[in-house]
């Protein structure tokens, strides 16, 4: 409560978090407005018949259940971002630019994401908008309607990505998160409303199992997101003239869950690709082409086969966003210019190995509780029975870590005013 009236207190920031909060509205505005010749039954039936739409929808906010305009979210950016981080390791001229030219090579190289994501934007679009009316989710269109449909839907996904830069821009909390954030949020109260009318007295103790997970899932995620391992560095005294440089201990931090949420957002966005297009060809009476595209969907709507796959995912995006922001070779080069080095380990590339070792080691523990969380709905409804809240162990984890990244950010930035 104090911190809430600190933040008050200052114009400035005050003025930040209003401004995000009028975003996060347009946002649920945007998400509100249908595209047109939506057949609510026939939506209704398709997403209980498909888990990976479902699941997709719940981080847009619910724009995909309603078919807003904002039906395809921050997805194709997402899709962007990771083609384009995905590219660095193939073309050194990328990696360069962003690992290299310090914030202009940045801005350049997230320009290239930005561009990236109105054909991607366009292409998925094309492909939902295929498929549902291909279900008869969507009635008939002219082709003038479909094309300003499509059209519609792209921009809305580019006016969401614009969002979010805005809200990046303000340093307290990544657009991204926090419109994702955003989007789940909104639908706890329907999730909640159906657990309440599906619940029978005979369920209590099930309800009570859940209720339990869901508050060691909330302990274990901030348990995680706080857990780093310290690694201590000292530092050679030198003198210069009459002066002394140096001497002194210090550690570098190392957390064990280093790429936040976005594994998790990497995973979704590459595991539902498949399942669109698999939805999409099968719709289409092709020999052999509609028949391999019904199996990739049975395999994709298979829990077990489902589980494994996201689960496998998310570990190697934990370890692949890792590498990208934690670099073990650029650390122990600017800890030995610095004229520093960790206790016992030879300066230069020993250090670099020792580092990249530990980093293996330190990420698998955040890794593995990634997927655990990530698969943990699935495991709690095979034993509860209980379907309302779809994405809950994700959700809790996103809301979280998103809730705590902003505090931090919010903390140093009330802390820079004090001084």
């Amino acid at each position: 409560m104090n911190r809430i009236l600190q933040i008050f207190k200052r114009p400035e920031l005050r003025n930040k978090v209003l401004f995000i909060l009028g975003l996060l509205v347009v946002f649920r505005v945007i998400s509100n407005i249908p595209i047109p010749a939506v057949d609510a039954e026939q939506l209704k039936n398709f997403f209980q018949q498909n888990q990976l739409f479902g699941l997709i929808s719940a981080f847009t906010g619910g724009s995909l259940t309603g078919l807003s305009i904002g039906m395809l979210g921050l997805g194709p950016y997402i899709t962007g971002s990771i083609i384009m981080q995905l590219l660095t390791m193939i073309f050194p001229s990328l990696e360069q630019m962003y690992k290299y030219e310090g914030e202009a090579g940045r801005m350049k190289f997230n320009q290239y994401s930005r561009l990236l994501t109105v054909p991607l934007a366009a292409l998925q679009g094309f492909g939902f908008l295929t498929l549902l009316s291909r279900q008869g989710v969507i009635g008939s269109l002219t082709t003038i309607e479909w094309i300003a449909t499509l059209v519609t839907i792209t921009a809305g996904s580019i006016v969401l990505m614009w969002l979010g830069e805005l809200i990046t821009e303000k340093n307290l909390g990544n657009g991204v998160s926090l419109l994702i954030l955003a989007g789940i949020v909104a639908g706890f109260p329907t999730s909640v409303r159906q657990a309440f009318f599906s619940y029978t007295p005979n369920q209590l103790i099930t309800y009570g199992i859940f209720v339990a997970v869901a508050l060691a899932v909330i302990v274990g995620v901030v348990y995680i997101s706080e857990a780093q391992r310290n690694i201590p560095i000292n530092y050679a005294r030198r003198i210069r003239g009459s002066k002394v440089f140096g001497g002194v201990s210090t550690y570098l931090p190392m957390r064990v869950n280093n790429a936040g949420v976005i594994p998790i957002i990497f995973a979704l966005s590459i595991l539902l690709f498949p399942g669109m297009v698999a939805n999409f060809l099968s719709a289409y009476n092709i020999p052999g082409i509609s028949q391999v595209a019904v199996k990739i969907n049975d395999f994709l709507q298979s829990n077990l086969w489902y589980s494994t796959l996201y689960f496998f995912l998310v570990v190697l995006f934990t370890y692949f966003y890792t590498a990208i922001t934690f670099d073990p070779k650029s650390i122990s080069e600017n800890i030995q210019k610095n004229g520093g080095y960790i206790p016992g380990i030879r300066p230069g590339p020993m250090t670099a190995q020792f580092l990249n070792h530990l980093l293996t080691r330190v990420t698998l523990v955040g890794a593995l509780f990634l997927g655990t969380i990530a698969i943990l709905p699935n495991i709690v409804q095979g034993f509860t029975g209980i379907t309302a809240f779809t994405v809950g162990g994700t959700s809790i984890l996103i809301v979280v870590s998103v809730a705590l990244e902003v505090m931090k950010q919010v903390d140093a930035q009330l802390s820079m005013y004090e001084y």
